[in-house]
């Protein structure tokens, strides 16, 4: 069984630095990338330039606080030793007070002591007011409690304001997106796969949106924070800021060992998740085939065998992830140590305050974590331009070739299909119709039959101008296709496929979706017409019983008959049936082709068949073998003619076909 991709393409997450290490996608063409991206931020540039205006005077006003808060514990710190050493001084005066008293003549040493002890006074209560000064810390503490709350209300209109942007930048790429995909041929969504297309949709999309509305205002929050607190801790001591900066380098040197080790059990990591999310897909997906064929040992085997896999690359890439914030926080907190050290030695010399010590601290610690958070957002905004680059991609892919300017439309279409010397090829150099010619006169049932890869599909392509041919043109009631707006053209047509199409809704919704404004009763008789009605009514809530998302809480054939009543309701001039009747019964069968016999009168009728016996009564037969028709005719001028048509109505005889 083959391996699935894992098409999830949002960024990748792990380990406490919230993937340190983990590979990063990058954009092939950044700068082009985020030109174009940018371009999308035009309509918004002066709430933009607000955002950032707003995230810088936050942060400025969170940085003030610490420098400021210093100034109020400096104050605080002198006076209580300017209250400890007046009493010191006071208890001092005292004593030497007492000895003066006692001693019947002057003492000149005690005299002196208390001129010195008297001169300490005056200069602590100059200096300290012998007091705390509460007066004054508290308005300290409020301008800070202002400070904090101004930048909180920065913080909260930016993010308001940058809500709106990203979201109105999302919601115009997904509208991009939405109108491009509309655009599209059908030929893109063959060569794409599903998963692939809903994850630039979705995943990709997400990304984007989250980082529009997180990441940026991070960013810019983080690269002021760094500048600000360099510059707030060169004006408290240039030294100081010397030993603090001295750690990033060493951060950096210890942690770029770790990431280099981690980079490759992260990308086994996802590499491991991939492989065993498409097994278990696969295996759940093809659940009884697994266990028809007795597979489930070796089913399980596979699962532990991956399982294993994941698990070694998995604990070793979180575990060395896990390393990375330790061993910065043991070079942080040595490098705390050292400036609490030369900064307690600054303060002892009067170099600098004590608040000031205090507040170095404060930056000091917040000095880290905005590097590791540039370092995280960078690695976001490259797989974000990444996912951008997907969605650019998908909004620049080929359209459908443009609608004629003055469209020729068919008011009262009859239904007359020409073919006229048709080319056509999936491939440039690869041609798999050349020079195609054939008719379809208003009414015929045109049957079209052959072996797998003949080209029957690619024809119903062609005329629905899913396709585009490369050569030759094709008629309706005269008029060449491509002179008519595909609306008006697919309006001409009614479709019943062998793949049926049910959406999550009731099954009225789903039999009406053939025709606008159909009624009630109009819904009943398409029904009935493809004797669809009768099983309805035994369901539990009748007409109004929900089909899940893949309706699966209805059979096969079921499904079948409501795709017929959708295509009976819409009245179509031209039908296109592919292999309608292959998933009911035989019983169901004769009755749905009795109704669709009745549908088909009057209305021209492309039949695709595998089954030959189901289109004996056809106008026209038409064989096809690699891309060609090698016979036409009908059943009996077929039979007569014994070539490749009676080679292939025996062949089904002969291996108990019913051809009645």
């Amino acid at each position: 069984m083959s391996e699935k991709k894992n098409t999830n393409h949002g960024p990748q997450k792990g380990g406490p630095m919230g993937g340190f290490g983990a590979p990063v996608e990058k954009a092939k063409d950044f700068k082009g990338t985020i030109k174009k991206l940018l371009s999308y931020f035009k309509p918004n540039l002066v709430k933009v330039i607000l955002v950032f205006v707003m995230a810088i005077c936050s942060t400025i006003f969170s940085i003030a606080g610490p420098k400021i808060m210093g100034k109020a514990t400096t104050k605080l710190y002198e006076g209580v030793y300017g209250k400890i050493a007046l009493a010191k001084l006071n208890t001092q005066k005292v004593s030497l007070e007492k000895i003066a008293s006692m001693s019947k003549t002057p003492n000149p040493k005690v005299s002196g002591g208390l001129a010195a002890i008297k001169a300490g006074i005056a200069k602590v209560i100059s200096e300290t007011g012998g007091k705390i000064d509460f007066t004054y810390i508290g308005h300290i503490l409020l301008m800070v409690i202002g400070l904090y709350l101004v930048s909180a209300l920065f913080t909260f209109v930016q993010q308001y304001v940058m809500a709106g942007i990203a979201q109105n930048i999302v919601y115009d790429m997904r509208e991009d997106l939405s109108t491009k995909l509309n655009k599209l041929p059908l030929k893109y969504y063959d060569s794409k796969t599903h998963g692939e297309i809903l994850s630039r949709v979705t995943n990709d999309m997400d990304n984007i949106s989250t980082t529009l509305q997180q990441s940026l205002t991070q960013l810019v929050s983080s690269v002021v924070t760094i500048l600000g607190v360099i510059i707030m801790m060169l004006t408290i001591s240039p030294i100081l800021t010397l030993v603090a900066i001295v750690t990033l380098p060493i951060c950096g040197i210890a942690t770029s060992g770790f990431a280099k080790k981690s980079q490759k059990y992260f990308a086994g990591q996802q590499k491991a998740i991939g492989e065993l999310n498409g097994h278990v897909e696969e295996i759940y997906t093809g659940h009884n085939i697994v266990r028809v064929f007795g597979r489930e040992q070796e089913s399980i085997e596979k699962f532990e065998k991956i399982n294993d896999e994941l698990y070694e690359v998995g604990w070793k890439a979180q575990f060395i992830s896990g390393i990375v914030m330790p061993v910065m926080n043991f070079i942080n907190n040595v490098g705390y140590v050292v400036i609490c050290v030369v900064g307690g030695m600054f303060v002892i010399k009067k170099k600098i305050e004590i608040g000031d010590i205090q507040a170095f601290i404060q930056y000091s610690k917040q000095f880290t974590m905005p590097i590791v958070q540039t370092a995280n957002i960078a690695n976001i905004l490259q797989s974000t331009v990444a996912s951008a680059e997907r969605v650019f991609e998908l909004l620049e892919e080929v359209e459908e070739i443009a609608e004629d300017k003055q469209p020729k439309v068919i008011e009262l279409p009859k239904g007359e299909v020409k073919f006229e010397h048709v080319k056509f090829g999936y491939k440039e150099n690869v041609t798999l119709i050349e020079d195609m010619n054939l008719e379809a006169k208003p009414g015929q049932t045109v049957a079209i039959v052959g072996p797998t890869g003949a080209g029957k599909t690619t024809l119903v392509n062609l005329l629905m101008r899913f396709y585009e041919i490369n050569d030759g043109r094709i008629t309706v009631d005269g008029v060449d296709t491509r002179e008519m707006t595909r609306a008006d053209l697919r309006g001409m047509f009614g479709m019943v496929l062998q793949d049926t199409w049910l959406f999550n809704g009731t099954i009225r919704d789903n039999i009406a979706y053939g025709r606008d404004n159909a009624t009630e009763e109009d819904i009943i008789n398409a029904a009935k017409a493809a004797h669809a009605d009768h099983f309805i009514r035994t369901l539990p809530e009748g007409y109004d019983t929900i089909l899940n998302e893949e309706a699966s809480n209805i059979s096969q054939g079921q499904k079948q008959l409501l795709t017929i009543a959708r295509a009976i309701l819409a009245n179509p001039r031209i039908l296109i049936l592919d292999e309608a009747t292959s998933s009911v019964d035989t019983r169901t069968e004769i009755f749905i082709q009795k109704a669709m016999g009745n549908l088909m009168k009057g209305r021209t009728s492309f039949v695709i068949a595998h089954r030959l016996s189901t289109i004996r009564d056809a106008d026209v037969i038409l064989v096809m073998r690699n891309g060609s028709v090698i016979e036409q005719g009908n059943h009996d001028e077929l039979m007569k003619k014994n070539g490749f048509y009676a080679d292939l109505y025996n062949s089904q005889f002969s291996d108990g076909e019913d051809v009645g």
